[in-house]
């Protein structure tokens, strides 16, 4: 039987970590799915991908580092994505997987010139996204969780823009109507994000943010669990 490859960039803090563990734990959590149906590669780590042939879809999780550091990992992880970009298999990234997919396809990632996104906020989708096979099983506004100071700049030229608000243009991308980007964290729950603004409050006070507004716009939905069955239910 083919698996579900979960493609890791990375791992989230160590306190996180022991308490919800990592980031593919996240996700194999929210889209309720047995581990044993699930391989999982760290990149990262320079781990060599499994032939696609076992593999029924990708997700490409989140990570801590930032695109523009240009590890030696992500030239051969981009060039493998851009081998693959012409076939059937379904591919998901998540916020860093996100950007990563974008840039490796000709789009560009930075930091986002207002600063960090962080807590849960208030997403819509474009009448590309009320269309789309994946991001139109969720209302025209919806919630997603988020934590990313760098975000997609430009959209790589052929790709649908799927979802915005007011802080980020590029929330949810598509390409070739198989692979999608999605700035927002599907597999975060509530208290991940609360254990996200936590761990980051003493660099987050000395920009400005106020912790208790932060705090405040947490709240539990389940959007992010929609979002993943589904795209396992397009495999």
């Amino acid at each position: 039987m083919k698996k579900l490859l979960i493609i890791k960039t990375g791992t989230t803090f160590p306190s996180i970590r022991k308490n919800y563990g990592d980031f593919d734990d996240f996700i194999i959590k929210q889209a309720d799915m047995p581990t044993g149906n699930v391989i999982i590669s760290s990149v990262y780590k320079h781990e060599t991908l499994p032939d696609l042939f076992d593999v029924s879809a990708i997700i490409i999780t989140g990570s801590h580092s930032m695109l523009t550091e240009y590890d030696q990992w992500i030239v051969h992880f981009s060039q493998w994505l851009r081998d693959i970009v012409h076939n059937s298999i379904p591919v998901l990234g998540i916020c860093y997987g996100h950007q990563l997919l974008a840039q490796a396809l000709g789009g560009h990632v930075d930091y986002h010139p207002k600063g960090k996104e962080i807590g849960t906020v208030s997403i819509e989708l474009t009448a590309d996204g009320e269309k789309d096979t994946l991001l139109g099983v969720l209302p025209q506004t919806f919630l997603g969780h988020v934590a990313h100071a760098q975000t997609v700049i430009t959209l790589p030229v052929n790709a649908r823009l799927l979802a915005k608000n007011h802080f980020d243009k590029h929330h949810a991308f598509s390409i070739n109507k198989n692979m999608w980007g999605v700035q927002f964290h599907p597999e975060f729950n509530a208290d991940v994000t609360r254990a996200y603004i936590n761990e980051q409050k003493d660099s987050l006070e000395k920009e400005g943010y106020d912790l208790n507004i932060l705090h405040n716009s947490v709240q539990e939905h389940a959007y992010g669990k929609m979002l993943l069955q589904r795209f396992l239910e397009l495999v």
